[in-house]
């Protein structure tokens, strides 16, 4: 069994944030960086089917040099090798491209199952992963809590509104994208850590697989701008009509 897990590299969400000089992302610099929490769980339940079929499991990363760093974890935590797609404009390119690229990479080597987190912490469009699914012209099951692997099928619970769960059976090949709480990931091991250094990473141009553009473009990011806070009214609620509709008219035109 052929297995592609996709992860991202994102900033420590605890982190404090500054928009770039040019407007169109966060400044990058003194920034701690981590594997997207979202593939955590999809790299655990990539090794946890390996390891149940003695499949082959390939991490993906785009990015510049330093996601190699984030690959080491996940090549620590089972993954057989890593597939890094350079790219220093990656934070600029919108899902459609980042889409592209993984498709254009996985296009013709049959994998049997593709990982993906359901979205990346900073960017949260939640598209990727689908995108990458109609590209490849494969199945996909999104938000993902619960997996089984049997008889060639793969068997899954969907997280819909509300706290409802689907059950949806498919047959391979098929991609899935993984919420929180799909599984526990693994903490590497010291000598998983010492293997992984020999584990094979392999860099590819991600203009050697993908130069057409994107569909968005971004022209601008912002801070939302800070309000002040809400007005609570309190009393009867005769009274509270009453006051509720002279705030209106005072500082608002709804009732002019």
């Amino acid at each position: 069994m052929k297995l592609l897990v996709c992860i991202k590299q994102v900033p420590d969400m605890e982190s404090k944030f500054k928009i770039a000089a040019d407007g169109l992302w966060y400044d990058r610099s003194d920034l701690a960086w981590r594997m997207n929490e979202y593939d955590e769980y999809g790299v655990e339940q990539a090794v946890q089917l390996k390891e149940q079929t003695g499949g082959d499991l390939t991490v993906l990363c785009i990015g510049p040099e330093r996601v190699k760093e984030t690959m080491k974890k996940a090549l620590a935590m089972g993954c057989d090798r890593g597939v890094h797609i350079a790219d220093d404009a990656s934070h600029l390119k919108d899902p459609f491209e980042i889409a592209s690229i993984i498709a254009e990479f996985a296009g013709g080597k049959d994998f049997d199952l593709i990982f993906t987190g359901m979205q990346s912490q900073d960017r949260g469009s939640v598209q990727v992963g689908v995108m990458v699914a109609e590209l490849l012209n494969i199945p996909a099951v999104t938000t993902i809590v619960d997996f089984a692997f049997a008889a060639g099928k793969v068997t899954v619970k969907r997280e819909l509104e509300g706290g409802i769960k689907a059950r949806v059976e498919t047959d391979l090949p098929v991609l899935v994208t993984c919420q929180l709480g799909l599984n526990t990931p693994r903490y590497p091991t010291l000598p998983n850590i010492m293997k992984a250094k020999k584990k094979e990473l392999l860099t590819v141009a991600a203009t050697d697989l993908y130069k057409a553009g994107g569909l968005q473009e971004t022209v601008k990011i912002e801070f939302p701008v800070k309000k002040s806070g809400g007005l609570f009214l309190e009393g009867e609620v005769e009274s509270i009509a009453d006051r509720l509709i002279g705030i209106l008219r005072e500082k608002t035109a709804v009732l002019a």
